[in-house]
């Protein structure tokens, strides 16, 4: 079968790309780098010829809110499109626990247009919604920081390792699709402010601050939190890779 993984090249679309090909599949993996632009649309036909399941893990470059809701609502409604044309049996894309909960986000707005497009799109379909990536916790840190200080609330949240959500992306890609949405998280529920205290603590010697106060209206990409917001609900599929053991590797 051939697949395309849009965003291919990316941290999770690298993943997704060696594990299909392992399973001895035909894998196209398209970029900007190879000539394939989901946001202009640029080689997409091309790219989908006689595809057979195209998979979406791509990522906008920017999240301020009016750059991140074009680039989605572009990419999903361009690939939508090229995927009908050529007869694609199965959409896959990759989205965010908790993204129809936190409108307030401008990111999670824009992963909402994403979804709303591809479920309207008439191409049978499958919606991965991930909890945030281990990988991502220096992104969290940094968006958190006011001054010398990383300012999280203390909302439950269930973060996963990237190997994880990749090996889901490809496990739902060569199923059936679902024409719904499948949740993913990690293994453990920890509050943010604890999981980043725990993230710098253990990178002393990259990462200079070190001091988390816990603030629990402090906003996380635009919204406030509460335990249920970045949680999965009942029948999430649940990682493998425990916290303590990815920080081991990395």
């Amino acid at each position: 079968m051939k697949f395309v993984v849009i965003g291919g090249s990316g941290l999770i679309g690298g993943k997704v790309v060696n594990l299909l090909r392992a399973a001895g599949h035909d894998v196209v993996p398209a970029s900007p780098a190879t000539g394939v632009n989901a946001v202009t649309g640029e080689g997409l036909a091309e790219a989908l010829a006689g595809a057979h399941v195209v998979v979406d893990v791509a990522n906008s470059p920017s999240f301020e809110d009016t750059a991140v809701l074009e680039f989605f609502r572009a990419s999903a409604g361009n690939l939508v499109a090229a995927a009908r044309d050529a007869g694609v049996a199965h959409l896959v894309a990759l989205s965010v626990v908790g993204a129809d909960r936190l409108p307030d986000s401008g990111y999670l707005r824009a992963k909402i247009a994403q979804e709303d497009a591809i479920s309207a799109g008439g191409v049978p379909f499958t919606i991965v919604r991930a909890t945030q990536f281990y990988e991502f916790s220096h992104a969290i840190a940094q968006a958190g920081l006011d001054g010398d200080t990383v300012r999280l609330p203390p909302a439950l949240f269930q973060p996963v390792a990237a190997d994880d959500v990749a090996a889901t992306v490809a496990d739902v890609a060569q199923a059936a699709p679902v024409n719904g949405i499948v949740e993913l998280a990690g293994p453990e529920p920890v509050r943010m402010d604890e999981h980043i205290r725990r993230f710098l603590a253990a990178r002393q010697d990259t990462e200079p601050v070190q001091d988390v106060t816990t603030d629990p209206h402090a906003r996380y990409f635009g919204a406030e939190l509460d335990d249920t917001s970045l949680t999965p609900g009942p029948g999430a599929r649940i990682g493998a890779v425990h916290f303590v053991d990815w920080l081991g590797k990395h």
